[in-house]
């Protein structure tokens, strides 16, 4: 008899099919959804649940979701780094406390609509890769999950295109109850991260001096967490050319920025990393992607003791960001990531 698998349902088209591809293959199948406090719209969720006609159980994560994942955030933010809140939701909240709920509803897994795959090897332990579809490649996001939670885990729609999933729903006539795609910030919505950080914080923008890397004084900012490494807009300082931020520095609250070409580094170090796969030994080949919309970069990753590293760029690299995660490839495969914690 085939496992009983829970299904991360959003009331988007991506869990819509997950779930529908995973009843088509034999398996009971149940909905779940999460409430986190700060969702931007209610969704009828149990619309795509009765379409599938399976189960649907609605879990308040609110708490959890609150404590780490929003506190998470606005500590970063404080601290003058850009936090990326999907590395710490799926491994903590979604992979880690749904999960217990899920596993207490009867299920062995936990499905989602990422676009990722989950490949044992001949010893039945999984290895994460990169999604089919290269342009929607979620893998990104989950490099932080453990090898545990990777083997109670499964998406469907690894081995799919996005097209193939659009097109297979209409075929269907399955109707998802919402057509947003995911964003990197659910929990922010119309409000801009400023106004969310001031609300949160509850206390007001500070602004400060813009300076350069000398410590000349080019103009003032409204506030340091309106900022990120590598950011252009809101400088407003004119000059012959444009100024990025390259340091963000809330000890003096000055944002210290400069041309383009200052942004650019040939290192950078890691800390907090999680080993999907055995850490190395010694240095290795890997590419590195430091955003979800970074093109993984060739480079060498040399291991620290402590869970960290140095990674060495072979071509210099624009706006590595403290705070952003650092995941590492070698071919298609995940075998880590952590935390960007400055350039060396």
């Amino acid at each position: 008899m085939k496992p009983l698998i829970a299904v991360a349902v959003s009331g988007g088209v991506d869990s819509l099919m997950a779930a529908a591809l995973l009843k088509t293959q034999g398996y009971p199948v149940f909905g779940i959804h999460f409430l986190t406090g700060y969702e931007p719209e209610k969704r009828n969720v149990a619309a795509v649940t009765d379409q599938l006609d399976i189960p649907l159980h609605v879990i308040d994560l609110t708490d959890a979701f609150r404590t780490r994942v929003i506190g998470y955030f606005l500590r970063t933010y404080v601290g003058g780094k850009t936090p990326n809140p999907c590395l710490v939701c799926n491994p903590v909240v979604k992979f880690g406390v749904l999960y217990e709920h899920a596993r207490r509803l009867g299920a062995e897994r936990l499905a989602t609509g990422h676009y990722a795959r989950i490949v044992p090897d001949a010893y039945r332990q999984p290895h994460l890769f990169k999604g089919v579809d290269r342009q929607k490649d979620q893998s990104y996001f989950l490099a932080f999950l453990t090898r545990h939670q990777l083997a109670r885990t499964c998406f469907p729609l690894g081995e799919m295109k996005k097209s193939d999933v659009k097109k297979l729903t209409a075929e269907k006539n399955l109707l998802p109850v919402t057509h947003k795609e995911s964003q990197d910030v659910c929990f922010i919505s119309s409000h801009r991260y400023t106004e969310f950080l001031a609300d949160q914080l509850g206390v007001a923008p500070s602004p400060g001096e813009i300076v350069d890397r000398k410590g000349r004084i080019l103009g003032r900012h409204a506030g340091l967490h309106g900022y990120t490494i590598g950011q252009r807009r809101g400088i407003n300082c004119p000059a012959a050319e444009p100024y990025y931020v390259l340091r963000i520095d809330t000890q003096n609250n000055r944002l210290v920025v400069g041309p383009k070409r200052d942004t650019l580094s040939s290192e950078c170090r890691v800390e907090g990393i999680n080993w999907i796969q055995p850490e190395p030994s010694e240095p290795i080949r890997v590419h590195t992607r430091m955003r979800y919309r970074h093109t993984a970069a060739p480079s060498t990753l040399t291991p620290q003791p402590q869970q960290k590293a140095v990674v060495g760029f072979d071509a210099p690299q624009s706006a590595i960001t403290p705070g952003q995660g650092a995941v590492f490839y070698v071919g298609d495969e995940v075998i880590g990531g952590g935390w960007i914690c400055g350039d060396s």
